[in-house]
This record gives structure tokens, sequence and C-alpha cells, in this order.
């Protein structure tokens, strides 16, 4: 998946609300409309600044063991959820999620544990993996992220075996543990395509995960949720769709790069908000990072909305060369080693539902 989120800092010289901040106080606000006093107090504490936490206690983590250096990476997580545009039903899901375990001790006092294994759907870019990060973040814990190139191995159970000493590892602390691409271990065991071992891995899987305390949390992002087993899908508690970007989003996204610079004319403009739906938040970042470095190394001599416009007549320059016939060859002859073209997995994020599909 695309590391590249659909995420922005404040600059030294930027000044008003962002776009996250933005739909933090629609939502308090429709929740005040609608009396929904306790979630109105979540919202608030969410969006209060705080100093950094990496120091404190909670984010400490126990050294790697040697067998799990390869197969484990701890990773500082730095993002906060005030750093993304998100739809308003994935900022308030996230939010709920991050509640519940803020408020462990409560829950528990009424016998009741809080979810803690969470799928996040969507196409690649669309900041699954931020979201994991701002979850380990808010909640001050450490964040595990899993290399499959060091947990599956070639030889008959040695799969299982590390995925069960890596479970094992991170049963014992307080963590997030993110599996990015997950449908490369929890894939559909009825597949007749696959071998035996891969079904071994996938019931080894969920009796792991079936295992885990509710202290470590799970999150599992994956852009093909129909290779998915289906008795992988009853153990996730929370599965929340991450979309592209919307008209909204984007144009909440412009509007504050707009204020950033103090533009006279702000981006949200139609021809503007055209050009970029459809792109995921990971090529919309590039494209206004691209325009903010112009209007930087201008030292002032270019404006912010020419910037923007000359970025996007490259965008639309580029799009139409990728599109063009003449970068495909004839049907009836050999392509030349210049046109060839990786081939693009045009298999699409199925929606989740409701409903989760029994095992």
């Amino acid at each position: 998946m695309a590391r590249g989120q659909f995420a922005r800092k404040k600059e030294s010289h930027g000044g008003g609300l962002g776009p996250a901040q933005a739909t933090f106080q629609a939502l308090m606000a429709e929740a005040r409309s609608q009396r929904h006093h306790r979630l109105v107090e979540k919202l608030e504490n969410m969006s209060e600044p705080r100093p950094q936490r990496t120091s404190g206690a909670r984010m400490h983590a126990q050294s790697l063991p040697n067998d799990l250096e390869g197969s484990l990476a701890p990773v500082a997580p730095r993002r906060r959820l005030t750093d993304l545009v998100l739809p308003k039903y994935v900022t308030t899901d996230v939010v709920d999620f991050i509640q519940e375990h803020a408020q462990l001790e409560l829950l528990r006092s009424h016998g009741l544990e809080p979810r803690h294994k969470l799928l996040l759907v969507g196409p690649p870019g669309t900041g699954k993996t931020s979201l994991a990060e701002v979850i380990a973040s808010e909640l001050r814990l450490p964040f595990f992220v899993v290399r499959y190139d060091g947990l599956i191995a070639s030889y008959l159970g040695e799969t299982a075996t590390r995925l069960r000493r890596l479970t094992d590892f991170v049963a014992e602390q307080p963590c997030v543990l993110f599996f990015d691409e997950f449908d490369t271990l929890g894939k559909e065991r009825g597949d007749t395509n696959e071998t035996g071992e891969i079904k071994r891995v996938v019931s080894s899987l969920l009796l792991q995960m079936d295992s885990l305390p509710s202290h470590c949390v799970v999150v599992c992002a994956t852009n093909h949720p129909e290779l998915l087993d289906r008795a992988v899908w009853r153990r996730f508690e929370l599965r929340i769709d991450v979309p592209l970007p919307g008209e909204a989003e984007i144009r909440s996204w412009l509007r504050s790069l707009s204020r950033d610079y103090d533009a006279p004319r702000s981006l949200d403009r139609p021809e503007f908000v055209a050009a970029l739906l459809g792109m995921n938040f990971s090529d919309i970042e590039a494209f206004t990072l691209d325009i903010r470095r112009k209007v930087v190394l201008s030292r002032g001599r270019i404006a912010l909305e020419d910037a923007a416009t000359t970025g996007l007549e490259r965008l639309k320059e580029r799009l139409s060369r990728s599109r063009s016939p003449e970068n495909f060859p004839p049907s009836d002859s050999p392509p030349s080693p210049s046109s060839i073209r990786p081939k693009s997995d045009k298999r699409r994020s199925a929606k989740i539902s409701g409903e989760s599909p029994s095992s």
C-alpha cells in the first residue's frame, strides 16, 4: 500500500483552522444541536492540544527478541487524528474506538472490555496506515508493524511458528500491532489455488488473534477484502471502510491550503476539485506539496494561485499522456520495450456491509 497519506501539519506561517479541525467543529456543532452531550465531550477531549508523548512511560516498548527483529518493526507514532482529513463517519468511529481504550478502567468496572481488533478497508493511498499510527499515538502505545518478508518462511510450518512467537511477544504488553495488506496472511482457505501451508497459516492466525488480550490492539488493513477468509471477518469487532476523498474532503483540503498562504482567492474552485476528484489521498498530497515547494522556492515571486494553476495544467498533461493510445502497442504487434507497462490490478475493494460473513 502506498505510504503517503492525505495528512497536513500546520506550518509556522500558517494560520486558521485546518480541514480536520473544521471537521471536528462540524461534528461538535451537529452533536450539540442533537444534544449528544457525551459525544461533544469526547470530541472536545480529542481536539485539545497536548505535548509530545513519545517520551511517556506508556510509550516505552520492550526490546525485540532476536528472533523477531526480521518480522516485527517498531515505529514511533507521530500523527494525530487532527492531522488527517477523513469522512465524518470514519472520524466518529475512530474517536469511539480510542475512547474505549482511554476509559479502559471504567469499562472493566462494569464487566466490559474495549474492542481491540479493527479492520480498515479501502483503495491504496487512502490513509489506512496513518489511521493505525493515529490510534497508537492517541493511546500512547508502542506501535509495531508486521514485516511479511521476515515472517513468511519457505519451510513447512515455520511461518505458523514465527507467527506464534510474534503474538506471544505482543501479548505481554499494551501495544498496537499493525498488519498492512492483511490479505497476504488471511487468505480464503477454500481457494483451490492456495497450498495446504497457507491454509495452516490462516488456521494458526485465527487461533492467535482469538488469544490476544484486549490491551493488545490489532489493526489490519487491506485493499482486497474479497480475498479474506470468511472466518477472519468474524474476528474483527470494528470494520471501517476508508474511501477515496470526495468533493467535501478535497474542498476542505484546498481551503486550508489557501488559508496557509493567505491567498486572496480560495483554491476550492470547481476546476481544481474536478481535476483531483477520483485521486487518492497520497496523490492529492503529492500535488499540493509540489505547489508548496514552488511557492517556497520562488521566494514570493510566484503566487499560490499561479503555482496551483501551473501544477493543474501539468497534472492534466500527465494524465492525458498516460491515457493516450500511442502509449499502448497495437493488438496485432508485439510491444516494444519502452511501451511495456506493469499490469494493474483491477480488482476492486468490496464494500463493507453491516453483516459479517459467517465462518
